[in-house]
């Protein structure tokens, strides 16, 4: 049975009165406790649609749910909630510069008015889980890119989220790092069994992490399936060019550029 369940989502949007399709009816099952690729070019729409996952952005028409909760339907305060259970990580770390680790990891219990022993509680526990328990009194500017992906990964595990979506997380990093954050991933969905999607651009980041993928083009999946399969037997162009890059590129791990 799927655990995040999307049909027909549509999403567009509009400059100067011109509409640009962005999502153009996506269906997606995802089950519980997997780590679920979705791999696309830039401006495929794999943004977009982890933003409407998580609401950020509301879709057009479509449905969208995690558990049994459709989450296109939920009044404002019930969305709130609802985020709490879906935890999001991005490719700029979105950090705040003038705040600790601490502070970073603790901020979405702060503004949730949560108190201050349960905060600490939870943050401790959620350093000691990404390997960050000896930088809590650190500041960003002296972390490396590894570190900082670390505070946005702990920042969005702490309020102990259902699904942890990844999106283009290991883009800004360079190879050695790159692995590292994989590995770490798929050590906490091991641990809590969270449900993972990995949305990027990088094919060997999901042949590494993933079980399950998805190819998206302008804004439709052309195809789903096991990772080997489709890394074996591409069916639509999209994945016929990241199987080709991939083998010509096939001593090289991971792009990156950002250093240890």
């Amino acid at each position: 049975m799927s655990y995040i369940e999307i049909r027909d989502l549509h999403k567009t949007f509009f400059h100067h009165g011109e509409g640009l399709e962005v999502l153009n009816g996506i269906d997606l099952d995802v089950e519980k406790g997997t780590i679920y690729g979705i791999i696309g070019f830039s401006g495929a729409g794999k943004s977009t649609l982890a933003r409407c996952i998580n609401r950020l952005e509301t879709p057009d028409s479509g449905s969208i749910k995690v558990g049994d909760v459709d989450i296109l339907k939920l009044s404002k305060k019930e969305l709130l909630e609802q985020r709490k259970k879906v935890g999001m990580v991005f490719q700029n770390f979105n950090l705040f510069d003038s705040r600790t680790v601490y502070r970073n990891i603790a901020y979405p219990l702060e503004i949730s008015g949560v108190s201050k022993e349960k905060i600490r509680e939870r943050v401790l526990e959620t350093a000691e889980l990404v390997g960050l328990s000896d930088k809590l009194d650190s500041y960003p500017g002296g972390l490396s890119g590894g570190q900082k992906q670390r505070v946005g990964i702990a920042r969005a595990l702490v309020n102990k989220p259902e699904v942890l979506i990844s999106d283009e997380a290991t883009s800004a990093l360079d190879p050695q790092t790159t692995l590292q954050i994989l590995d770490l991933l798929k050590e906490i969905n091991k641990k809590s069994g969270i449900t993972i999607l990995m949305i990027t651009h990088e094919l060997n980041a999901v042949r590494y992490s993933c079980s399950q993928m998805a190819v998206l083009e302008n804004g439709r999946f052309l195809e789903k399936g096991s990772v080997e399969s489709i890394f074996n037997n591409p069916k639509s162009h999209t994945g016929e060019l990241f199987t080709k890059v991939l083998e010509e590129f096939q001593n090289i791990s991971f792009s990156g550029g950002e250093g240890i």
